[in-house]
């Protein structure tokens, strides 16, 4: 039986190929997609478990895929794990704020994304360890069921932003170190991937509204969930 389905959007056909023989050696099923347009298509059709997309894309570029898919509702919640080319910080920068969960940079081993793909279909699958809800102030998320709301309203997060919405206010009024984040939240550490955190946690507050400011940042260490919002 397979651990998922995953779609990859990747024009260079020796990268596709190579990719999809991975994840398929890992017991994945694996859907294929040479172009951006074919790509969104599929995912709104076969709605996979995750998606592997490349940001250079003919037609319709990764970056458009992602926000777009971001958009919809049906496809809003769907991991994205991104492909880009060693200069394209920016992009990367752009398309997790976009909402991608993740990022591998090319040239890569195909060993470290199927390792990417397991960690982020994890978070996607398990939330943190907790009580059933968590509240303060007017955020409320039920932990089993996925479902964050802000002042009543049901808000829409990624897997990722999910997790690391939980594991802060989990811990709320404890400093959580950017390493600890990674390590809790991504599942793995790796130089440089610093960055991520602050990217979701930008992404985060943006959706958190007027509770925005109960993630605080503690220069130099990571960020802490305050008890309540600062009068």
């Amino acid at each position: 039986m397979a651990r998922g389905r995953v779609l990859i959007i990747e024009d260079d056909k020796d990268i596709l190929n190579l990719v999809a023989w991975h994840l398929k050696a890992a017991d994945y099923e694996v859907l294929k997609a040479e172009d951006g347009v074919s790509g969104l298509e599929a995912a709104v059709r076969e709605k996979p478990d995750l998606i592997v997309l490349d940001l250079m894309l003919p037609g319709m570029d990764g970056l458009d895929v992602c926000k777009t898919l971001k958009r919809n509702k049906e496809t809003g919640a769907t991991p994205i794990i991104m492909l880009t080319a060693r200069g394209e910080e920016a992009d990367r920068i752009v398309g997790l704020e976009l909402g991608a969960d993740d990022y591998v940079v090319k040239p890569f081993s195909p060993r470290e994304l199927v390792l990417r793909v397991q960690a982020v279909m994890r978070r996607a699958a398990a939330p943190v360890p907790a009580q059933d809800v968590l509240s303060v102030e007017g955020i409320a998320v039920d932990v089993q069921a996925h479902r964050v709301w802000i002042d009543g309203e049901e808000v829409v997060l990624t897997a990722t932003e999910f997790k690391l919405l939980s594991e802060l206010m989990h811990n709320r009024g404890r400093v959580l170190t950017r390493d600890r984040l990674l390590d809790r939240v991504w599942g793995y550490q790796f130089e440089g991937y610093a960055r991520t955190v602050d990217t979701h946690i930008r992404r985060l507050r943006q959706k958190l509204g007027p509770y925005a400011q109960l993630v605080e940042t503690i220069r130099g260490v990571g960020y802490r969930f305050r008890e309540r919002s600062a009068s």
